[in-house]
C-alpha cells in the first residue's frame, strides 16, 4: 500500500491536462527543495519521446547549481512521443522479440521498489517528486487510467492546474476525479496567465475546500539558439526560485513539508485519541492492552488495509551470505494488511473500487436522498426488478422492501411472517395476548442481528443478547458438516444420533459434493431419521399450548456469527418440507404450514460460491433478506423479498393493516445504485476464467461458458482443496471447511465456544508483516510484506476473500496460515 517515511517526504505530481507545465513546475519544486538543502529524488515512471526531450534528463539541467543534490530516474522509456499505452504497443509492433507490457501490479511494484531504494539511502529529511505523464486520466502502459493505476501507491499529490482557456473546468474536473478515488490533494500549482486569469477563480474556489492554490509566471518561449534558450531558462528559474527563498514555489514546498509532518503527527496521535473516545462493537475494552492494540487504517485498496505501524519497524529479513544489506527493504510507516474477514463479510470487490465510487457519486449527485413512501426512483425500481426477476427472488418473490442493514431487514421479515401467520390462523383476528405468544422456529447457533426483534428470534443461550432479550421460539440443535483428516463428516447431535441404527455421532459421507447433493440424499435413511425426529419434536411443541410457532427462520447452509456452523443442508431441506407439510417440489405459490424466512445476509450473492442457496437446497423461501455483498461493502442497504401471498396479507381498507415499518433512509438512492453496479460486476466475475479455474480444482463440471443450474448448486471454493485437506490432517485442528470465499478452521480446545481464546492465541503472529528474505515481491499492493487482519469466533478462526481476490493473494495467505499452524503445533 502507500509508502510513508519520516525522512522522505513524497509527493506525486498530476496534471489537469497535457502541456500545462507539469515538468516546468515540478522542476521548480525540485530546485526549491534542493535550494533548502534537501536531497531530492525525482522519478518519471514513464517517458515517451526522444531522449533529448526526456523529463528526467531535463530535471537535472534545470536544477542549476543544486544539481549535485538531485537524483533523477526513469523506469520505462519509449521513443515514440505518444500516450504510454500506445508507445508500448508500437514498440512491440516493431520488435522481433515481443516485450511484455507490464501489468498494473508490475508497474506499481516497479515504482514502489525504486521509492524504497531511495528511502533506504536517506539519513536526513529528503524530498521526492513522482511526475506522471499527461493528464490525470492519461493511460499508463497497460491502458489503465493513471488515477486508477497509481492508486495503490496512495502518495499525497500536487495537481498542476491548467492556465489556458477552459483550464478552470479541466482543473476542477481533475480534482474531483482525484477525490472520487480517495487521493489527498495537498496543493494546486499553475501558471499565472494574465489574460485568462484562471488562478483568480480557482484560488477562492479551492480555498473553500482547504486546498491552497499557488500561481507563478509562465516560462519564456523557447529560443532557437540553445545557448540563449539556456540563459533565458536559467533566468526564469532564478526569478521563480530566487536565492532569497521568497516566492510561491518556496511557499508550496514549505506547505508540502507541513502536510507531511502533520500527516505523521496525526497518525501518531490516533491510537491514544481512539482509546479516549471510541466504544468498539464486539470488543471487551478490558482486554485492550493499550495503544499497540489499536489498528490504525490509513487507507484501503483491493483486499488490503494500509495500516500505520508507528515506531514499530518490520523485522529484518534473513539474508543469505551472498546478499548485501542493500537487498533488505526499508521500513515504511505504513504496511499492507489483508482484510481477512472481508470487513465483516461486506466486501465483494475489494475496497475503494472505482466503479462503485462512481455509482455512489452518480446517485448522490442526482438524488442525494429522497422520500420513498408512494414514490419511486430509478435506482430503487431497477434494483427491485433485478432482484425479483433475475436474482434471489426469481420464480417466487413479487415484492422488495428496502431497509438499512441486515438486522433491520430481518425485523421486516419477522413482521411480515408473523402477520401472515396470524391472519391465516384466525382470519385476521388473532389479537390481544395471543399475538404476544407467537414464536419462531430456528436452529441453535443462529444470529439475525442486534436489534431487539432479531435477537428475540434467537435462543437464550446465545451471546448476542441484552437485558431485554426475550427468546420466543424453539431452536433445533442441527447436524453439521466438516472436513476431518481429509474426510467429509456429518456430525449429529446426540438426540438425533440416538435415533439412527448404529447410534454414531459422526457419520462419514461419500464426499463433500455428495453431501451437498440434497436431492440425491432425500431418499436416504438419514433423511428419514431427520424427518421422524423433526415431526415428533414439532408435535410436542404443538401439544404445549404456551407457545405458538408462527414462522421458520434459517440461515441457509452456514450460520456465520454463531461460529461458522456448516449445517447439514439435508436437515434444513427436510425441516422445510416438514414445516410446509408438503415436499418443496410440489409447493404452490401460497405459503403453507409456516411462513419460511431465509436470512441470506451473510451467505447470499456468491459468498459461498453460488448466487443463492435455493438451488442447493432445492427449495425457495416465502421471505428472504439480503445485505452485505449487495452493495459490495461500500454503503449500508438491505432488502427483504416477499412472495405475493405474504404481500397480500397486508392489503385491506384499513391503514392499520399496512406494513407500518420504515427507515429514514429507506431505498437510499446511493445504496440502490451501488447495488445495481455491484451485481453487474459480480455477474461478469461469475463467468470469468479465475472462477472457472477455481471450480475445476474442486472438480465442478464446466460444460458451458456460463454456470449451469447444476454447477451453481455444486460446492466449490476459492481456497485450494489440497490446502484444506492438509490443514484438516493437523493434530491440533478439529475440523476445517471451505465454501466459496469462506475458510473456517476449528481449533481443538476443551473450552470450545465463543468464550474460548484458542483461535486468537494460536494465530496472533499472523497479523505481523514478515519479509520473505528473498528478492521476490509479495502479492500485496506495492509488493510489500503484509500481515493478515483476522477475526475469531471462540475456537474458530475464519478467513474470507472478496469475489475478485487474485489467486496469487489466496495462495500467499494459504502459505502463511499453514506455516503459522505448523509452527504452533501442540
Amino acid at each position: 500500500m502507500s509508502l510513508l517515511f519520516r525522512n522522505l517526504r513524497i509527493h506525486q505530481i498530476f496534471g489537469a491536462n497535457t502541456d500545462v507545465g507539469k515538468t516546468v513546475l515540478t522542476s521548480a519544486l525540485v530546485r526549491a527543495s534542493a535550494a533548502n538543502g534537501h536531497i531530492v529524488h525525482y522519478l518519471k515512471p514513464v517517458s515517451t519521446g526522444p531522449l533529448s526531450d526526456a523529463d528526467d534528463e531535463r530535471i537535472l539541467v534545470l536544477a542549476g547549481k543544486h544539481r549535485d543534490r538531485v537524483h533523477s530516474k526513469c523506469l520505462f522509456r519509449f521513443d515514440d512521443p505518444v500516450s504510454p499505452h500506445l508507445a508500448a504497443r508500437r514498440a512491440n509492433e516493431g520488435e522481433v522479440v515481443q516485450r511484455v507490457v507490464p501489468t498494473d501490479d508490475a508497474f506499481v511494484n516497479a515504482v514502489a521498489s525504486y521509492v524504497r531504494s531511495c528511502a533506504q539511502k536517506v539519513t536526513a529529511p529528503s524530498h521526492m517528486y513522482v511526475e506522471t505523464a499527461g493528464g490525470v486520466h492519461s493511460p499508463t502502459l497497460s491502458g489503465t487510467t493513471q488515477l486508477d493505476s497509481y492508486r495503490p501507491l496512495f502518495f499525497p499529490t500536487v495537481l498542476i492546474g491548467d492556465s489556458r482557456l477552459g483550464g478552470i473546468s479541466s482543473t476542477i474536473a481533475s480534482y474531483e476525479a482525484m477525490l472520487l478515488r480517495g487521493y489527498i490533494v495537498d496543493a494546486i500549482l499553475l501558471f499565472r496567465d494574465e489574460y485568462y486569469r484562471n488562478w483568480e477563480y480557482l484560488s477562492p474556489y479551492f480555498a473553500e475546500r482547504g486546498v491552497p492554490v499557488m500561481s507563478v509566471q509562465p516560462p519564456p518561449e523557447r529560443h532557437s539558439d540553445p545557448t540563449k534558450d539556456g540563459a533565458l531558462t536559467e533566468s526564469y528559474y532564478q526569478d521563480i526560485v530566487p536565492p532569497t527563498g521568497d516566492s510561491p514555489i518556496f511557499e508550496v514546498a514549505k506547505h508540502l513539508n507541513e502536510c507531511h509532518t502533520r500527516r505523521i503527527a496525526e497518525l501518531d496521535s490516533m491510537p491514544r485519541r481512539t482509546l479516549d473516545s471510541i466504544w468498539w462493537p464486539f470488543v471487551q475494552h478490558g482486554h485492550v492492552n493499550g495503544e499497540a492494540d489499536v489498528n490504525i487504517i490509513d487507507s484501503a485498496w483491493g483486499d488490503f488495509f494500509s495500516i500505520y505501524n508507528g515506531n514499530r519497524t518490520l523485522p529484518a529479513p534473513t539474508l543469505s551470505p551472498a546478499a548485501s544489506p542493500a537487498t533488505s527493504r526499508p521500513s515504511s510507516l505504513l504496511e499492507p494488511q489483508l482484510d481477512g474477514s472481508a470487513s465483516w463479510w461486506t466486501q465483494a470487490l475489494g475496497h475503494a473500487h472505482p466503479s462503485l465510487a462512481q455509482a455512489a457519486a452518480r446517485a448522490a449527485g442526482r438524488y442525494g436522498h429522497v422520500m420513498f413512501p408512494e414514490a419511486s426512483h430509478l435506482p430503487a425500481l431497477q434494483l427491485a426488478e433485478r432482484l425479483i426477476q433475475n436474482g434471489p427472488g426469481k420464480g417466487w418473490a413479487s415484492r422488495a422492501f428496502f431497509s438499512d442493514d441486515g438486522s433491520t431487514g430481518m425485523e421486516v421479515a419477522i413482521k411480515m411472517a408473523l402477520r401472515a401467520f396470524s391472519v391465516r390462523e384466525a382470519g385476521g383476528k388473532l389479537g390481544g395476548s395471543r399475538r404476544k405468544d407467537l414464536g419462531i422456529l430456528g436452529l441453535k447457533g443462529s444470529y439475525h442481528g442486534d436489534t431487539i426483534g432479531a435477537m428475540d428470534a434467537c435462543e437464550d443461550a446465545g451471546v448476542y443478547t441484552c437485558e431485554w432479550h426475550d427468546a420466543k421460539g424453539y431452536w433445533f440443535d442441527p447436524p453439521t458438516v466438516s472436513i476431518r483428516k481429509g474426510k467429509t463428516v456429518v456430525s449429529l447431535p446426540p438426540a438425533i444420533a440416538a435415533e439412527t441404527e448404529d447410534g454414531k455421532v459422526d457419520v462419514e459421507t461419500v464426499s463433500l459434493s455428495w453431501t451437498y447433493n440434497v436431492e440425491e440424499r432425500l431418499e436416504s435413511s438419514l433423511a428419514d431419521t431427520y424427518r421422524t425426529y423433526i415431526e415428533r419434536t414439532l408435535q410436542k411443541l404443538k401439544d404445549n399450548r404456551g407457545l405458538k410457532i408462527a414462522a421458520l427462520i434459517l440461515e441457509p447452509i452456514v450460520m456465520g456469527a454463531g461460529g461458522m456452523i456448516f449445517v447439514d443442508p439435508l436437515f434444513q431441506r427436510v425441516l422445510i418440507d416438514v414445516v410446509r407439510g408438503t415436499p418443496s417440489s410440489s409447493a404452490t405459490s401460497e405459503w403453507s404450514g409456516l411462513p419460511i424466512i431465509f436470512d441470506e445476509v451473510f451467505v447470499g450473492f456468491y459468498r459461498l460460491g453460488f448466487p443463492t442457496t435455493h438451488p442447493l437446497l432445492g427449495t425457495t423461501p416465502d421471505i428472504s433478506v439480503h445485505a452485505k455483498i449487495l452493495t459490495g461493502g461500500l454503503v449500508p442497504l438491505a432488502v427483504t423479498l416477499a412472495s405475493d401471498s405474504i404481500y397480500r396479507t397486508f392489503l385491506s381498507d384499513d391503514k392499520a393493516d399496512a406494513l407500518l415499518h420504515g427507515h429514514s433512509y429507506t431505498a437510499y438512492p446511493v445504496g440502490c445504485e451501488v447495488a445495481r453496479e455491484t451485481l453487474e460486476i459480480v455477474d461478469k466475475l461469475a463467468v470469468s476464467g479465475a472462477w472457472s479455474e477455481a471450480r475445476e480444482k474442486w472438480k465442478v463440471p464446466q460444460t458451458q461458458a456460463e454456470p449451469t443450474a447444476t454447477s451453481e448448486a455444486a460446492v466449490w471454493s476459492f481456497w485450494d482443496p489440497e490446502f484444506v485437506n492438509v490443514v484438516s490432517h493437523m493434530d491440533h485442528i478439529a475440523e476445517v471447511m471451505a465454501l466459496g470465499t469462506l475458510l473456517s478452521i476449528k481449533i481443538k480446545d476443551d473450552a470450545a465456544g465463543y468464550q474460548s481464546h484458542s483461535a486468537r492465541a494460536l494465530l496472533e503472529s499472523i497479523r505481523t508483516a514478515v519479509p520473505t528474505g528473498s528478492d521476490s515481491l509479495s502479492p500485496a499492493p506495492v509488493g510489500s510484506p503484509f500481515g493478515i487482519n483476522y477475526r475469531t469466533l471462540g475456537n474458530v478462526a475464519y478467513f474470507m476473500l472478496s469475489l475478485n481476490t487474485p489467486p496469487s493473494v489466496v495462495r500467499a495467505v494459504e502459505e502463511r496460515v499453514w506455516r503459522v499452524l505448523q509452527d504452533n503445533k501442540r
